[in-house]
């Protein structure tokens, strides 16, 4: 005869009669949900794209102009100060810059927010650099290679931007981020850069006469001002302003300048102690300017530091966590 009740489970208790089962911690109590499971990874910053090919062939050309300008000063065209500009400019792009880069892309691939903002910041650097290389320098054997590397440079970091994820990003910053402090460090240099390169070329603009500053250096204009004054302030400034806004294409591009900045100072201390040796009595480098730039970099790297703590904070956090489970 059936019967309308379950059958029996061993030892007598039916289905819906059994003790569920758990696994209780010493203490009686039920683990919480994350207890016994890893927390999940922090978010994938990078999408899959051109970018490390692009900055690879970036890194590689780099090389070749930065060591052929260095170790072949007889390629390099033009007065002997610029000449040694050039090849101070070339060492600290052959021995900073591009280990820096493969660095940083290397870092970049285990998903570190850190890397990918030095990895733009150099890419930045590199951009700066090739348009003086073509602008700046006289025409010469290596302009093909010059052009290769402006070329990866721009291409480079339009890959970059694409591929990062904005969001993903901004959700690597802790909440104590110093964004009016960092705002300000940025806007103070970009408004003392503008105002010395405005107090040239307003009296320049205002006289009869041909531009003294450019007695001497071989060039019809002067690119550094060109690009601070079109490009690189402007856009420092503007991100400080999405900086203090929380907009993370803000936080991006105010850490990349930060890193760029940096190596800036560090290549115009060598341009300058180059130009100077080559040219002890032009006006366009000095020795003086070597401890000058020295101390700014000194300075700048305070920011830089404060910015890269902030970032990645917690999941450094939670990895040493795991570790030490």
């Amino acid at each position: 005869m059936k019967s309308d009740q379950p059958p029996a489970v061993a030892g007598g208790a039916r289905p819906e009669a059994a003790p569920a089962r758990t696994n209780d911690t010493p203490s009686g109590r039920r683990p919480g949900s994350g207890l016994l499971q890893e927390p999940p990874g922090p978010t994938v910053v990078l999408r899959p794209g051109a970018a490390y090919g692009l900055s690879a062939a970036l890194g590689a050309v780099t090389l070749l102009a930065a060591s052929a300008s260095f170790f072949l000063p007889g390629v390099l065209q033009g007065p002997a100060v610029t000449r040694g500009t050039v090849r101070g400019t070339a060492l600290v792009m052959m021995v900073l810059a591009v280990p820096l880069l493969f660095a940083a892309m290397s870092v970049a691939s285990r998903n570190s927010a850190r890397a990918l903002v030095v990895w733009l910041g150099v890419v930045a650097y590199i951009v700066y650099q090739a348009v003086l290389f073509l602008f700046g320098t006289p025409f010469n054997a290596l302009f093909p290679v010059y052009v290769a590397m402006l070329s990866l440079a721009l291409w480079s970091a339009a890959a970059l931007m694409w591929q990062i994820d904005l969001a993903g990003f901004d959700a690597r910053f802790d909440e104590r981020l110093p964004a009016r402090g960092l705002a300000a460090y940025a806007c103070v240099m970009a408004a003392l850069n503008a105002l010395v390169w405005l107090r040239t070329i307003v009296p320049a603009i205002l006289s009869d006469s041909p531009p003294a500053f450019l007695d001497g250096s071989g060039m019809t204009t002067n690119p550094v001002f060109v690009q601070d004054l079109a490009v690189w302030l402007p856009l420092l400034m503007v991100a400080s302003w999405w900086l203090v806004r929380a907009r993370p294409l803000g936080r991006l591009i105010v850490g990349a300048l930060l890193v760029m900045l940096v190596i800036e100072g560090i290549g115009v201390a060598a341009d300058q102690w180059f130009g100077a040796v080559a040219d002890p009595g032009t006006p366009f480098a000095s020795m003086s300017a070597v401890p000058l730039f020295a101390a700014l970099v000194v300075i700048g790297m305070v920011p830089l530091l404060v910015y890269l703590r902030h970032l990645d904070a917690d999941r450094g956090k939670a990895s040493g966590s795991l570790r030490h489970a």
